[in-house]
């Protein structure tokens, strides 16, 4: 075996690893950090000895990912104001390494029922609903029997529920992610309501690195005036530009040419449901 096989080893199965770590982490620059970490742990590897590489591989992101997820437990606890995941901006649909992140759902709602699950459940319910792992495979990550694995997944599922059904198609999320900001940058306040359910929440993740909502805002018309009163305070550098956050619309905000947030959203009946929007500086230091 040459010394170029590790390496291409690696690089094959480099976006389904990513796109499990981001799953367990919900952040990029952790999960990029993880990959590292199992880089490093792989070449020190004798491959010829590892009968399945890509099962292995897979092990050394899960423990590292539910070790780094207990260490920041405490972290999480005392987080200033809602917590959301890194946005992952998908628009580069040729690019290799996002091809699991396209594939399977990351959208930021699924992210967040994911938070409710333990590491291990997080772990169970991956490895088997996103990389289909028979349980005595997932068994081996995780340490439990297959058994205890398979009660673990099922609970899991429970949990997380049904998140396919309300997803709108991607024109009409298109569409409305671009009325939504039609709305919000000519202050067409009747146009914004119409476009919100009634009962529709807004949630800032600013960290307590800058002004952001700490509680989620409730309700059309306090989100309505929530964006009329940051667009009345908008200076003439403010520009926009639509994409995909996580696989679905969004749109990343500028001043002075720098990334200031980060908005994506939760369509449900054809209107706006949740607004998810990360100025956490932190947060966005992948994003140029």
């Amino acid at each position: 075996m040459n010394d170029v096989y590790p390496d291409q080893l690696f690089t094959t199965y480099r976006s389904l690893l990513f796109s499990l770590a981001f799953r367990m982490l919900g952040s990029v620059q952790d999960a990029e950090d993880i990959l590292q970490e199992a880089y490093i742990t792989w070449s020190e590897q004798t491959i010829d000895q590892i009968q399945n590489p890509k099962a292995y591989l897979c092990k050394i992101v899960t423990n590292r990912c539910m070790d780094l997820l207990k260490s920041a437990r405490k972290q999480r606890e005392t987080y200033v104001g809602p917590w959301l995941p890194e946005p992952l901006i998908t628009d580069n649909k040729e690019d290799p390494a996002l091809h699991y992140v396209m594939k399977e759902s990351l959208s930021t709602a699924y992210l967040l029922l994911l938070e409710q699950l333990s590491e291990t459940e997080r772990a169970v319910f991956l490895l088997r609903e996103v990389l289909q792992y028979e349980y005595d495979s997932i068994s081996e990550v995780v340490g439990k029997s297959s058994s205890n694995c398979r009660q673990i997944f099922h609970r899991a599922k429970k949990a997380i529920g049904d998140h396919a059904s309300d997803q709108v198609s991607p024109p009409k999320a298109s569409a409305l992610t671009e009325q939504f900001v039609s709305a919000v940058v000519s202050g067409n306040v009747t146009r914004l309501l119409s476009l919100l359910a009634v009962d529709a929440t807004l949630l800032s993740d600013g960290g307590g690195k800058v002004k952001a909502a700490v509680f989620p805002i409730v309700g059309s018309e306090r989100i309505s005036r929530f964006y009329m009163g940051i667009m009345a305070k908008a200076t003439e550098d403010f520009s926009f530009k639509f994409t995909n956050v996580n696989g679905e619309p969004g749109i990343v905000l500028y001043a002075e040419n720098q990334v200031f947030g980060v908005l994506s959203l939760q369509i449900k009946n054809n209107l706006i449901q949740t607004i998810y929007w990360v100025v956490n500086p932190d947060k966005l230091t992948h994003l140029t």
